[in-house]
Order: structure tokens, then C-alpha cells, then sequence
């Protein structure tokens, strides 16, 4: 390798993003620091490899494998374009990682397309979480197997964002997350293999909110949410987005992979609710979605779906919805009704296809 070669990968490697770059045929050839750093996968593991064997197995929003249909890097090979997107890569411990991609073309000195270079940088407020880490550990409210805020800390936030909402009326909502027939897993791989699951999970959720919001272990297999400044509609589709990373998530244990799925209570706090009553409510509609078939997210406002595939807005429930659902058992408690609209620009990519799926019926409870 000559001296200028030296220079530039060292300079390539003291970048925190991560660059690589492969062949006219898609083959890795040059693999640097932060994309070991961000994907979990050293150099000598992917040089000469494909980036389409299974590697990091790039999905959009609505869960499409990109390698195997619209792969960024194949079409900047074949029409020489700059391409950028938001994926969301599978890192080695099998988590789901959001990253922001961007695609260049290379070319010889008579302007032949040679290969590709692609960089990819962590979108999952990196920054941010460290600092909140390093906060929670001089407090020593994290739970010790996730990393993620204990229950002490999670009712101690949740009390603050409480007490916002009915002083200045920021919104606030829960999410109750549980995994799926955990004890299945326990009993069929090990209780080694149920924590990684576990581990799995947190880091795919705790990567994908955003830096304001919380994440923390309640307890077992269930996780708490607390996300703000969202209305009803914004909390489906967020929440219903959670489920499909969680559910194209997997790791290997020895036979072959192990994935897991979760169920979703989403509610939006009143200015009524203690701690005790929000999470109560999204408990019992957490347990709505085990008894609905498990791996989908209910909530206790009713949202409607359009023609168009534009959220309409909120349907107060009536007496007969109420009685048909968990949200039964908080009978008489207003629900708020929203302005129809379309949704903003940023909310239009998050429509997975799962929702729409479940959203035909008459009513989505």
C-alpha cells in the first residue's frame, strides 16, 4: 500500500460516519472504523462480501428488504446518480439501527462507473442518549440488563410529564409494550438467549424514539414509552412503526435466528390521570392486543381511515364501543375529538402497510 493510500484510509477511518465501498458487482471492498462502529461488523468479517448477502439488510419504513427490490447502491451503479435515504439497518446483535444514507458512484479516468461509495450515519439521537445515559447512572435508576430507566425512573418522569400537561397543556401519551410469548422463548432457547432477546428489543425501541421522548423496563418483559407532544393519530402510527422494527428484528442463537414480536396499549394521558390511572389504562389495552392475536397495538380512541388513506380524525366512541373494548372499564372519560386534516409531509412516509392492513376494519380499537 503507498504512502497516499495510508493517508486517506487513515483519514477515512477518522470519520464517525461509515463509508465503504464495493465493485461493479456489489462486492465490499474497503470497510471503514465508524461503520464497524455503527453496524457491529468488523472489516475482516465483510471485505469480499456482497452487500446484498444478507449483511446489514436494509429496510424502508414499511419493512421492504432494499436489497432484494429498490437497492440504492445498485441503481447509483447502473444510472450513476446521487442517491440519499433514510433505512434502517440490521446491526450484528440483530437491533435495528434508523441511519441516513447517501450513495455516490466511482469512476475511472475515462468516466466508466467502476463501483460505489456509500456513507451512512446513526440518526437515532446518539448524543443525546449518552448524555441521558451518563445522567441515569450518577442516579442509579437504570435497570441493569437493558441499560434502559428503571421503574422508579419511569414513574418519576412520567409524574413530570403529568404535571406538564396539566400546567401547560403539552401532550403526553403511553405506550405499554410486552413481548410476545416470552416464556416460549425462555423455555425453548435458555434464559441466556431470553436476556439477549430482551437487550434486542430495548435497543431496537430505544434507537427509534426521539431524544425527548423515554424508554425504560417496567418490569419482565414489558417496557414503558412515555412520548410527548403527539395527538392520536401521530401515536398510532408511531406506535404501529415500533412493532414492525421490533418484529423484523432477529438474532442467532446456534440453530438459527431467534426473533420476537411485542403488543402494543397506547393511550393519551387526560388531565384527569395520576400515574397509577395511565398506566392502568394502557396496561388493559396492552392485554386487548394479546387477546386480539397478539403482535399489534390497540388504543382507546377510535381513529378513522379515509378513502384517500389520509387519517380523518377522532370518532368519539359511543356506548356500544365502549362496552366492546378495554376502554369499557374507563367508561364516562371524554375522548377528544381532532380536526379533520391530512397529515404533515413527515408523518406521510411512516404509513407501513400493517396499519392499513388492520385500519379496513370499521373500527380500530
Amino acid at each position: 500500500m503507498s504512502n497516499d493510500d495510508h493517508f486517506y484510509k487513515n483519514l477515512l477511518d477518522s470519520l464517525y460516519d461509515g463509508v465503504y465501498f464495493v465493485d461493479r458487482d456489489r462486492r465490499i471492498t474497503y470497510w471503514n472504523k465508524g461503520a464497524e462502529r455503527i453496524s457491529g461488523y468488523e472489516s475482516s468479517a465483510v471485505i469480499g462480501m456482497r452487500c446484498s448477502d444478507n449483511l446489514l439488510v436494509h429496510i424502508n419504513d414499511e419493512g421492504v428488504a432494499l436489497c432484494k427490490t429498490v437497492c440504492p447502491l445498485a441503481q447509483t451503479l447502473s444510472d450513476g446518480r446521487v442517491r440519499e435515504a433514510e433505512v434502517y439497518l440490521k446491526h450484528k446483535d440483530g437491533h435495528r439501527v434508523p441511519v441516513f444514507i447517501r450513495v455516490s458512484p466511482l469512476r475511472d479516468s475515462n468516466g466508466h462507473i467502476v463501483g460505489a461509495v456509500e456513507s451512512f450515519r446513526d440518526n437515532s439521537s446518539e448524543a443525546a442518549l449518552l448524555q441521558k445515559v451518563e445522567d441515569l447512572q450518577k442516579m442509579a435508576l437504570l435497570d441493569p440488563l437493558t441499560g434502559l430507566a428503571n421503574r422508579r425512573y419511569i414513574d418519576m418522569t412520567l409524574s413530570s410529564r403529568l404535571d406538564e400537561m396539566k400546567r401547560y397543556d403539552w401532550p403526553c401519551a403511553v405506550l405499554f409494550i410486552d413481548i410476545d410469548n416470552f416464556k416460549v422463548i425462555n423455555d425453548a432457547y435458555g434464559h441466556s438467549t431470553g436476556d439477549k432477546i430482551l437487550k434486542m428489543v430495548a435497543r431496537t425501541l430505544a434507537s427509534n424514539l426521539r431524544s425527548f421522548d423515554m424508554l425504560g423496563r417496567y418490569g419482565g418483559e414489558e417496557f414503558i414509552a412515555i412520548i410527548t407532544n403527539v395527538n392520536a393519530e401521530q401515536l398510532y402510527i408511531f406506535a404501529d412503526k415500533l412493532r414492525l422494527l421490533v418484529e423484523q428484528s432477529s438474532l442467532s442463537a446456534g440453530v438459527g435466528r431467534v426473533g420476537a414480536t411485542i403488543s402494543i396499549g397506547a393511550t393519551l394521558a387526560q388531565t384527569t390521570d395520576t400515574v397509577e390511572t395511565v398506566l392502568k389504562r394502557a396496561d388493559q389495552l396492552m392485554y386487548q392486543s394479546k387477546t386480539a392475536g397478539r403482535n399489534r397495538v390497540s388504543m382507546d380512541e377510535v381513529i378513522r381511515w379515509d378513502k384517500e388513506g389520509i387519517f380523518g380524525g377522532i370518532k368519539p366512541v359511543n356506548e356500544r364501543d365502549i362496552n366492546d373494548s378495554a376502554a369499557g372499564q374507563m367508561e364516562g372519560r371524554p375522548v377528544k375529538e381532532i380536526p379533520v386534516s391530512r397529515l404533515p409531509d413527515w408523518q406521510k412516509t411512516l404509513r407501513e402497510r400493517p396499519l392499513k392492513r388492520t385500519i379496513k376494519k370499521k373500527y380500530l380499537l
